[in-house]
């Protein structure tokens, strides 16, 4: 399967990097050195609709998705075992 590996998700430690003069939120952190993929989970938390009562989850794999300018086919098969995983779909 693919490797992957759970990251710190801690949304009150990531909300000032969404601050911005002209919009609610912008979809880009101030600091570049900051967990980038915690901060993008943060960002598709937020417009999630606060009466959603199913699951969700961000997998970032933009980084090893390609090589050399074509697609690895990574996550594919993470993605298909999550979506098949019990207790992924709440609504059964």
């Amino acid at each position: 399967g693919d490797l992957c590996y759970p990251l710190l998700y801690a949304p009150e430690l990531l909300k000032k990097e969404f601050n911005s003069k002209v919009a609610d939120m912008k979809n880009s952190v101030k600091d570049r050195s900051n967990a980038q993929c915690s901060c993008a989970g943060h960002f598709i938390e937020s417009h999630i609709d606060e009466n959603y009562q199913g699951g969700w989850i961000h997998v970032d794999m933009a980084g090893p998705g390609s090589k050399a300018e074509r697609g690895t086919g990574y996550g594919v098969g993470l993605v298909l075992s999550l979506v098949g995983a019990p207790g992924f779909d709440t609504r059964q």
